[in-house]
Parts: structure tokens; C-alpha cells; sequence
């Protein structure tokens, strides 16, 4: 019992577990407090998306949901920093396309000239890649220090 306590203990007391939390409340969270875009008639958030025709609006909330839960999984890989660290590289991947998404649908907005403003909503992405590069570099931070103990041995 006291060893699984420890271990979980490890987990906590890294700083890239703190960075992944804040990249899965950011990507699952944050989402239904700030809109993407504003229209004349309403806020549009990314769950709304979800009841649009255009398969490139549907795809949206699912890349965020993908990045939440990703970075939920990578929280619980601690054992094994290379797998973290892949979850990492591929959850940026994800926002990097989302965020490509985002900008390209947002100049492409019908009635854009008189219609919309963007909203916070869209620059998560950027706050997730953020926090994911930072937890990456600490995930490679305490992998050098591993391989440098095993060296002394």
C-alpha cells in the first residue's frame, strides 16, 4: 500500500502533471465558458458546432475533446516518460491542425464582413500548445536526469 501511495505521490509533485491538467482544462473545459465567434444573433460556442452541416465544424469540438483526454492519459503514463512525451508531441499536432481549422474557418465565415468578432475561445488552442511544450520540456528535463544517474552506476 505504501509503495502505490509513494508512487502516486511522484506523479503529483511534477511540474508537467501540472502542465497536462491545465492543457486538459483548457481543451475540455474552457471550451463551453468561451465562444469561438460572436454573429449578430448569438455566441457561438464549440458544442454548437456539433449541429452543423459542414463536417470541418464537427471536427472541431472532437479535436478538443482529443486533446482533453490525451493529455488526461499522459498524466497517468508517468512510469514511462517516452510515451508522455509522444502523447505530448501528438496532442500538439492536434491543436496545431485546430488551430489551422480555427483561423482558416474564421476568415472564410459567411456574412463575415458585417457579421462577426472572434471570440477567446479560438486562441485555446495556442494556451494548450503552450502548456504542452512547456510539460514536454520538463517531461525531457527528467528524463536527462534519469540517464544521467544511470550513468553514475
Amino acid at each position: 500500500m505504501f509503495i502505490f501511495e509513494h508512487s502516486k505521490n511522484k506523479m503529483i509533485q511534477r511540474i508537467q502533471t501540472v502542465y497536462l491538467l491545465l492543457t486538459s482544462v483548457i481543451s475540455g473545459v474552457l471550451i463551453f465558458v468561451f465562444n469561438l465567434w460572436e454573429t449578430i444573433k448569438q455566441e457561438i460556442f464549440v458544442v454548437d458546432l456539433f449541429s452543423r452541416e459542414a463536417i470541418t465544424l464537427k471536427v472541431i469540438p472532437f479535436m478538443f475533446f482529443a486533446s482533453a483526454l490525451l493529455a488526461l492519459i499522459a498524466i497517468f503514463l508517468f512510469k514511462n516518460r517516452k510515451l508522455q512525451f509522444v502523447f505530448g508531441r501528438i496532442i500538439i499536432l492536434i491543436n496545431l491542425f485546430l488551430l489551422g481549422l480555427l483561423i482558416y474557418l474564421s476568415l472564410n465565415l459567411s456574412g463575415e464582413a458585417s457579421v462577426s468578432e472572434k471570440g477567446i475561445g479560438m486562441f485555446l488552442p495556442v494556451l494548450a500548445i503552450l502548456f504542452i511544450v512547456l510539460a514536454n520540456k520538463a517531461i525531457k528535463k527528467d528524463e536527462d536526469l534519469v540517464k544521467s544517474v544511470d550513468r553514475l552506476r
